[in-house]
């Protein structure tokens, strides 16, 4: 049996929050922010690699740390989950044009570097670029998991999200406990 190498990839959790829709997914991202700090702590106790990708808002000038820098600087939701969640100095990054961050991204040349085959999804949001990241994933062959706790979405399109992703066996949902345990 082929040993599982994970990494944890963060999906644009890296926002100003100033988005159509913003408002119904802003606590939602909170609280799937606690989640992702649990399970990036277990990461790194483990010394498996956290990655981050996030949308750069069109803005072709600004990087990743500029992007943290700005979250940070921020009032409300967005100053809180950045530093919840603000990024070591061995931590990875990409920068991901549109939905999947695999698209237009280094992601799968950083995860062969990295000797991964087992990729934890999570972020926001479940219905777009979380499913959109999972589904690539899936098709590039690692064994894709999600853990729905540290998952953002809205409503009812959140839980049909993830109902799909374990229903086309693109991704298993497995709740944070369990993968913790």
């Amino acid at each position: 049996m082929k040993k599982t190498t994970p990494a944890l990839l963060i999906v644009d959790m890296f926002s100003r929050f100033d988005f159509p829709e913003a408002d119904l997914i802003a606590s939602s991202a909170l609280n799937a922010s606690k989640a992702i700090a649990r399970l990036r702590q277990h990461f790194k106790a483990e010394g498996d690699p956290v990655i981050y990708a996030n949308d750069n808002f069109a803005n072709w000038q600004m990087d990743f740390k500029e992007l943290v820098k700005e979250c940070l600087a921020a009032d409300g939701v967005s100053a809180k989950i950045a530093t919840l969640l603000r990024p070591a100095l061995d931590d990875y990054f990409v920068l991901k044009p549109k939905h999947s961050a695999f698209l237009a991204t280094p992601l799968a040349v950083l995860l062969a570097k990295l000797g991964c085959n087992q990729l934890v999804v999570c972020g926001m949001a479940a219905d777009s670029c979380i499913a959109s990241t999972c589904f690539d994933s899936n098709s590039r062959e690692y064994e894709t998991v999600v853990v729905p706790e540290a998952i953002a979405g809205i409503g009812a399109r959140k839980a049909r999200a993830l109902q799909l992703l374990e229903d086309s066996q693109a991704a298993k949902v497995v709740p944070i406990d369990r993968y913790l345990g």
